[in-house]
């Protein structure tokens, strides 16, 4: 059976989105953003699942710094929405729980429901991390903010769903597999291409890298800057682009950028996902 590697612990969103972009495959947890790529690496894994960027808390700073090293190549992006259920053990309710418990992240983003009912909020190390204490402790008074499946794996009920104070919280992930891996495609199908551009350190360089797409016809959905060697001089950046280097508009960007540029590197080009045209 294939295998999928994500960071975190079983249950958690990464898991989810590993579920729903890879039905059928076997889910493999690991402690670290950087020994989910070794899985993919050492052979242990076929592909993994990076979170790169949220609606509501922006980039992934881990993964902004991991990925151009990784050795990887990017074959897909998901989308994921982030829907937080109040998980308790059963047979609890509602005016049963005093304290809940979830990961920094996800508990600011329920602060209309520790106000409503007069929370504690105790902070853990992960959402799927923080089911499992419940779970493990037993007690009605404590609560977990955490994926439905990880109320289902760890034994506890849903008391509340859809808890979270923003309804358009949502993960998008990079899906990243061995150099080597084939690229799944359809005729027709809207492309994206991820890229890491190193720009002259001269006046107007990242003007004439963008000078280069915007001529061309190409749309850019995303830009990152990068600071090298400890320099707070950004001279690198990661873009998203619509389209696909053997494009027309799109080739010829790039034999254009060769000019303007320092040098470039594609990690990958995927399939657009179909989410885009739902936001």
């Amino acid at each position: 059976m294939p295998v999928i590697a994500f960071q975190g612990r079983p249950g958690a969103y990464s898991d989810l989105a590993c579920r729903a972009t890879r039905p059928g495959w076997a889910t493999l947890p690991c402690r670290s953003f950087a020994e989910t790529i070794e899985a993919v690496r050492d052979g242990l894994a076929d592909e993994a699942l990076l979170p790169c960027e949220n609606s509501l808390a922006g980039r992934v700073a881990e993964i902004h710094a991991l990925l151009p090293e990784a050795g990887l190549k990017i074959v897909g992006e998901h989308f994921q929405r982030v829907e937080h259920c109040l998980l308790c053990v059963k047979g609890a309710r509602l005016e049963d729980v005093k304290r809940v418990h979830t990961h920094p992240v996800a508990m600011a983003q329920v602060r209309g429901l520790l106000a409503r009912y007069d929370l504690e909020p105790v902070t853990e190390f992960d959402t799927a991390g923080a089911a499992e204490l419940v779970a493990g402790w037993g007690r009605r008074e404590e609560a977990a903010v955490a994926s439905s499946l990880a109320g289902e794996l760890n034994g506890l009920e849903v008391l509340l769903r859809n808890v979270e104070d923003a309804a358009h919280n949502t993960t998008r992930f990079y899906r990243v597999a061995p150099p080597d891996a084939v690229v799944e495609s359809v005729a027709g199908q809207p492309m994206m291409t991820t890229l890491i551009v190193h720009v002259r350190h001269v006046p107007g360089a990242l003007c004439d890298v963008l000078a280069c797409f915007a001529r061309h016809g190409v749309n850019m959905t995303r830009i990152e800057s990068y600071m090298l060697g400890g320099s707070f001089e950004a001279s690198r950046f990661l873009m998203d682009i619509e389209g696909a280097p053997d494009d027309r508009g799109v080739r010829e960007a790039l034999l254009e950028l060769a000019g303007v540029s320092q040098d470039h590197h594609v990690l990958g080009t995927y399939r657009r996902s179909s989410f885009r045209d739902e936001m």
